[in-house]
């Protein structure tokens, strides 16, 4: 059994849809009092409200928060500072980069917001809520993606950021490895949510379909359920680790095992044409 989670705080950015909110309603299930981010005009809050209500789970706190902005991140953590003594679990969710189409697409300004959007807020959010609580929170969960190590359409500044992020929570574990924290990062991979249509278009999602088998592609939910066991009390001795969760599908999806299922995809090898 997990620890107890009732009563806790639990923040979650970018906490309103996919992932986020997965992980939220995950915690949620278990007693925590979930305070969700997220930007201006990208949240139905009723919506979200109704889904933790059907849990029988306490309804979230939902803040309007920019994570590349400290004065959102203060007021943020000041508003749960008046409920809360301490942050238990903090899941930094929530990630905004740049998509590149060409070399001609790299720009020094949109690399720099894009790190200060999707990797510093690891850092920023950690340090200001030992400042304002007096002590740090006690899990700290980055969402990461396979970008640091797999080559994806358009994701270059993304993949840049994840790399960044990942490296800070190893230095981090390590600077702060005397504290009652224990920071991770899990590593997702074809996770099928609206972030993903958006950043790579619908129509690269139905191809990737057609290549992949259904039982390839992961729920949000089976995300939030690793982000949920390294906060659970249950592996506190995994500390600066990065967490790959992709039912394994990174060793073995590519030309090999297309080929290998390539009558059951639909590909026919040799063409026809060559055939004849």
């Amino acid at each position: 059994m997990i620890k107890s989670y009732r009563g806790k705080a639990v923040l979650v950015t970018g906490g309103t849809a996919g992932i986020g909110l997965a992980t939220a309603l995950a915690f949620a299930k278990h007693g925590a009092e979930c305070t969700l981010t997220y930007r201006f005009g990208s949240a139905d809050e009723d919506e979200v409200t109704a889904r933790f209500r059907a849990l029988g789970a306490p309804e979230p706190h939902f803040v309007q928060a920019d994570v590349s902005r400290d004065y959102d991140t203060d007021s943020l953590l000041e508003g749960m500072r008046a409920r809360h003594d301490r942050i238990e679990a903090l899941i930094v969710n929530a990630s905004m980069s740049l998509v590149v189409n060409s070399f001609d697409g790299y720009d020094q300004r949109g690399l720099r917001k894009s790190l200060e959007a999707s990797a510093w807020p690891l850092v920023e959010y950690t340090r200001r809520a030992k400042t304002i609580f007096g002590s740090y929170p006690r899990y700290v969960v980055g969402q990461s993606s396979t970008g640091p190590a797999a080559f994806s359409v358009g994701y270059d500044f993304v993949a840049a950021s994840k790399s960044v992020m990942e490296t800070l929570c190893k230095y981090l574990s390590y600077r702060l490895f005397d504290e009652d924290i224990a920071i991770n990062m899990v590593r997702s991979r074809s996770v099928r949510t609206e972030s993903f249509k958006s950043t790579f278009g619908a129509e690269f999602s139905g191809f990737a379909q057609r290549l992949s088998k259904e039982s390839h592609f992961l729920e949000p939910e089976e995300v939030a359920e690793v982000t949920l066991a390294l906060c659970s009390g249950l592996m506190d001795g995994v500390r600066g680790q990065i967490v790959t969760c992709d039912k394994g599908t990174t060793f073995f999806d590519n030309l090999m095992r297309l080929y290998e299922e390539r009558e059951e995809l639909g590909l026919v090898w040799p063409p026809r044409e060559a055939a004849e």
